[in-house]
C-alpha cells in the first residue's frame, strides 16, 4: 500500500516525536513552553506539508521548524551565567520554603527521586545554557541527536564551517567550565551539587559508591578534558530529561533557578 505524503509524515513523526520534544526541552528549559513549541512545530509543519520537497528527510525538516520557534522564544531571554547554579543554592539557603518545596517533589511527585547520573545530565544541560544560542543548538543537534553536519546546514541555515567552528568553540567551552567547576572531574572542583542535593533527597543512596560507578569519576584521573566530555555526552544521550526518575524535581529548579540567580544578582549590585 503506498501512503500519501500526509500518511507517510504522521508515520514518520510518531517515530522522532519524543526526540523533538526532548531537544526543544534541553533548549527551553520549561515544559510547558517545550509542550507548547511542540504543538506549534507539528501544526506548522503539517499546514506547510505541500511545500515539502523531499530535499532532506521529514526528522530534519521538522527540526529546522522547532530550531526557528526555539529562536523566537530566546528572544526575551537572558543568557545563563556560569555562577547561576551557586546563585540559585544560595537563594535556597536564604529561602527554606523554597528547600520544602523541592523537597516536596522529590518525595511527593510519581518523577521528583533524585538520582546523581540523572544530577550530571541536568548539570550539563545548565552548562549548555552558558553558551550562544548557535553553539547550544550545533552541539545538541551533533552531539546529542546524531545529526550529520550537512543536515545540521539544513535545520539552521548555517554553512558546514560555521556549524564546525561553533560546535568546536562550544565544546572548548564545556570543558573549561567543568574542569573549573565540578567537583566529580577536579578535587578544587567548586560545585558539589551532586552529594550536597543526594544527601537532601536521597540520603539513602551512598552518594561516594553512585558516583564512582560513573566512567568519568576515574577517568577524570588521567586528566582527558575532551574524553570527560564525550562520556557526559554518553550519559546525557541515555537521559530521557521529560520521563527520568528525577524529571519532576529538575523541572522546578530549571524552571526556578533563573529567577532564583536574578534575584541574588540585585541584592549584589550596591545602590549609587
Amino acid at each position: 500500500m503506498i501512503m500519501t505524503k500526509t500518511e507517510k509524515y504522521q508515520h514518520e513523526f510518531i517515530q522522532f516525536r519524543n526526540e523533538l520534544k526532548s531537544f526543544i526541552y534541553r533548549m527551553v528549559n520549561h515544559r510547558p513552553e517545550a509542550e507548547d513549541i511542540a504543538q506549534d512545530t507539528y501544526i506548522k509543519a503539517f499546514k506547510n506539508l505541500s511545500s515539502f520537497q523531499g530535499k532532506s528527510s521529514f526528522k530534519t525538516w521538522t527540526f529546522s521548524i522547532a530550531a526557528n520557534l526555539v529562536k523566537d522564544s530566546f528572544r526575551a531571554k537572558q543568557k545563563w551565567g556560569e555562577d547561576w547554579q551557586d546563585l540559585g543554592k544560595e537563594f535556597n539557603q536564604e529561602n527554606k520554603e523554597i528547600l520544602q518545596d523541592k523537597v516536596n517533589a522529590s518525595h511527593t511527585s510519581e518523577h521528583g527521586k533524585f538520582v546523581i547520573r540523572e544530577h550530571i545530565n541536568f548539570c550539563f544541560t545548565c552548562i549548555t545554557k552558558t553558551l550562544s544560542l548557535t553553539e547550544q543548538i550545533c552541539l545538541l543537534l551533533k552531539e546529542v541527536y546524531h545529526f550529520k553536519v550537512h543536515e545540521i546546514t539544513l535545520i539552521t541555515g548555517l554553512t558546514e564551517g560555521k556549524i564546525k567552528h561553533s560546535i568546536a568553540d562550544a565544546r572548548k567551552d564545556m570543558s573549561r567550565i567543568f574542569e573549573r567547576r565540578c567537583s566529580l572531574i577536579s578535587k578544587k572542583g567548586i560545585c558539589h551539587q551532586c552529594t550536597e542535593l543526594n544527601g537532601i533527597f536521597n540520603p539513602e543512596q551512598d552518594a561516594y559508591i553512585e558516583t564512582n560507578k560513573i566512567k568519568m569519576v576515574r577517568a577524570s584521573e588521567r586528566g582527558n578534558y575532551d574524553e570527560l566530555l564525550d562520556l557526559r555526552l554518553q550519559l546525557v544521550k541515555s537521559v530521557d530529561p521529560l520521563n527520568a526518575e528525577g524529571t519532576n524535581l529538575h523541572n522546578y529548579i530549571m524552571e526556578n533557578c533563573p529567577d532564583w540567580a536574578k534575584h541574588q544578582m540585585s541584592k549584589q549590585v550596591k545602590p549609587q
